[in-house]
């Protein structure tokens, strides 16, 4: 019985990676490929004894399995597309850039791997909220609030591995790849120990001693020990992020190359594929529906006969708003010109006894009268 079970399960895993290789070809090529590169150098290794670079490649070997291995176990589909972008990745990351030294040898190799980071997790973040989108009736995201999870998922992811890097710099190792800078600045140079800034520029050469008497030179310059490195890598995270976010918020938003930007999605699978496809298609056309019924309710809300006397009705109070407001102005204006005037009549009034009295005209007499015509 147990010979016979096992039976069954091999075949059903040969039936289900033969219908996995049929479905995406370009990706078992592309996986085939790597793979075998991947074993030629883990034989180089055994042969030269470099057991450090043996342990990368199994881990590579490893690795190359999780976009089947996400399908199994959480029941999704990862697109042909985003599994040989995964492949080239892991690749690049530790079989060209740490086994071959392609990071120290390569200019920028790092910052596109980095780039290549904020991408892919910007791609999970998305794919997660996008699943749990279609798979819930209650929960209807906006487009906008799904591409700033997925941003902020993937800076997380690298800020978490920008901390993996630090943790291993401290027990010996070197992840944060160091610069020579000619200029820093610095509070801890100031001899009086106020807090002020001290320009050091122009550096042609840096000398270290250690206590045991070893001495290290450094021509061009001061050794900038992973600072600068963090944060290009960060902002180089920061593109990648970016980039796939515009891609994925374009998708959501029915963009014409929707077909281009499905191959970075992960999808919810079913048994043989199909039923992934059909249930993200009734959700669409439910999602489709209540946006149509959304927008018809609107409209007919705005052209009824009810909704013209509510609009009728708002002006109207408006209007009243308007003129209570001017009548309670022009109160106010009256009453302070009132109080003015009885202010200035006062005033005058008190003042009128401290004025010298007015001179009397002197009476005119009858030979100063003026002639009658």
């Amino acid at each position: 019985m147990a010979k016979e079970k096992s039976k069954r399960t091999a075949t059903r895993y040969i039936r289900h990676l033969k219908a996995r290789i049929r479905k995406n070809k370009k990706a078992f090529i592309v996986y085939s490929i790597l793979r075998i590169l991947v074993l030629l150098t883990m034989i180089r290794s055994i042969i030269t004894g470099d057991y450090e670079s043996t342990f990368t490649c199994v881990l590579v070997l490893l690795l190359f399995l999780l976009p089947a291995f996400a399908e199994d176990v959480f029941k999704m589909e990862v697109p042909q597309l985003f599994q040989i972008i995964i492949y080239l990745f892991i690749f690049a990351a530790e079989i060209l850039g740490e086994i071959n030294r392609y990071f120290v040898r390569v200019p920028g190799w790092d910052s596109m791997l980095h780039t290549m980071n904020g991408f892919l997790c910007a791609a999970v973040g998305f794919s997660l909220v996008y699943l749990l989108n279609l798979n819930s009736d209650r929960i209807e995201l906006s487009p906008f609030y799904m591409a700033l999870v997925a941003f902020c998922f993937s800076m997380t992811i690298g800020v978490l591995w920008e901390f993996f890097e630090c943790f291993v710099d401290l027990h010996g190792g070197d992840m944060q790849k160091d610069f020579i800078v000619q200029s820093f600045n610095s509070v801890k140079l100031d001899p009086q120990n106020r807090g002020n800034v001290v320009h050091v520029r122009d550096i042609t050469r840096t000398i270290i001693q250690t206590g045991s008497g070893a001495e290290y030179v450094i021509d061009g310059g001061y050794l900038d020990i992973g600072l600068l490195d963090t944060m290009k890598d960060l902002f180089v995270n920061f593109i990648g992020a970016i980039v796939f976010v515009i891609i994925g918020f374009l998708y959501v938003r029915k963009d014409p190359n929707r077909v281009i930007n499905s191959g970075l999605i992960l999808k919810p699978a079913g048994p043989d594929g199909e039923e992934s496809k059909q249930r993200m298609e009734e959700n669409l056309r439910y999602q489709s529906q209540q946006l149509e019924e959304r927008k018809k309710a609107r409209e007919e809300k705005e052209k009824s006969p009810d909704a013209e006397q509510v609009k009728a009705k708002r002006a109207q109070a408006r209007e009243q708003i308007y003129e209570q407001e001017e009548r309670e102005a022009q109160e106010r204006k009256e009453r302070t010109w009132k109080t003015v005037e009885s202010v200035l009549k006062s005033n005058y009034e008190q003042n009128a006894d401290e004025l010298p009295p007015e001179e009397e005209p002197p009476e005119r007499h009858k030979e100063d009268a003026p002639p009658k015509a």
